[in-house]
């Protein structure tokens, strides 16, 4: 409590006084009154004020929590979407763009502060394989994304990605065999998991991933050139490490397809060809994301 809070405001006066008037009851009644008020409303001030401090207190402390949780100068990442359907009956292609993945996840491991998906699927033989894709696999990842406290996240992303590509195949492929006549459709699938600045790609098929990073050209000028690094890598049958994979499980490769039909050697889908060796299993890569880097492509496919 103020001790001189009772005390009235010094009052100006318009002139030298010559003589002391004595004051009649209700001017000290309204003078009191006017006390009381001002003596309030410092107390009124000064308790907003100690509120203000507080919630100011409250706010950086909870500014200090986001900041621990929410890493700064991470990449901004944007998706755009074209397609053209292709001399086919129906649009066979299908995409996925989740900048936001984490309101797909229970929750983040305890030093991710963002991650986001992007995807593309080059559906062939019908559009029900890459619509399945498109729709299952990130609910799929989501569910076997580690969260809390984790040691390795780079070998556990590693594993994710590789079950998440074979439980979408499977479930696909079960689908598919219960149907009257069993569905025969197959799709590539490439599929990009930003994790704050690095980026894990997943795929397996023909459609490609690329980055743009521009770099030094070396000269005295300081210009700068921009290039393009391959994240994908393509599987068909015309490569010899997979030729031999079908070749060892009893397929054969004829014009390039798998007999002669099937033009990629991996897929999820195209059930008919598993046991031909066609498999579902992704090639994974990591890149480190940074200032340079301006942009990335993934192939439409031919839908």
């Amino acid at each position: 409590m103020d001790l001189f809070g009772d005390l009235p405001e010094p009052t100006q006066t318009s002139g030298p006084v010559s003589a002391a008037r004595p004051r009649s009851t209700k001017e000290e009644e309204e003078e009191e009154e006017e006390e009381e008020e001002e003596r309030l409303k410092r107390k009124r001030e000064d308790a907003e004020g100690h509120a203000d401090k507080k919630e100011e207190e409250e706010e950086e402390e909870e500014r200090g929590k986001i900041k621990k949780v929410c890493k700064e100068g991470l990449p901004v990442l944007r998706g755009y979407v074209a397609a053209r359907r292709g001399e086919r009956e129906e649009m066979q292609d299908a995409h996925v763009l989740l900048p936001d993945m984490s309101v797909c996840l229970s929750a983040l491991p305890g030093q991710v502060s963002r991650v986001s998906y992007f995807a593309v699927f080059d559906g062939h033989g019908g559009a029900r394989a890459s619509r399945f894709a498109a729709e299952h696999l990130h609910q799929i990842l989501a569910k076997k994304f580690p969260s809390g406290e984790t040691g390795n996240v780079d070998k556990l992303i590693k594993k994710c990605l590789l079950d998440t590509f074979r439980q979408t195949d499977e479930d696909f492929l079960k689908t598919a065999s219960s149907q009257k006549p069993a569905w025969k459709d197959g799709t590539t699938a490439t599929c990009v998991l930003v994790v704050d600045d690095t980026v894990y790609v997943a795929n397996l098929g023909d459609s490609r991933a690329v980055l743009c990073r521009t770099e030094a050209t070396g000269g005295a000028d300081g210009r700068r050139r921009s290039v393009t690094l391959a994240l994908s890598k393509e599987h068909n049958p015309t490569i010899y490490e997979e030729r031999m994979r079908i070749q060892r499980a009893g397929g054969s490769v004829r014009d390039g397809r798998v007999l002669g039909v099937l033009e990629v050697s991996r897929s999820i889908g195209d059930g008919q060809y598993k046991r031909c060796g066609v498999i579902s299993s992704p090639d994974l890569r990591r890149c480190q994301l940074t200032a340079n880097d301006r942009r990335g492509a993934w192939s439409r496919g031919r839908g």
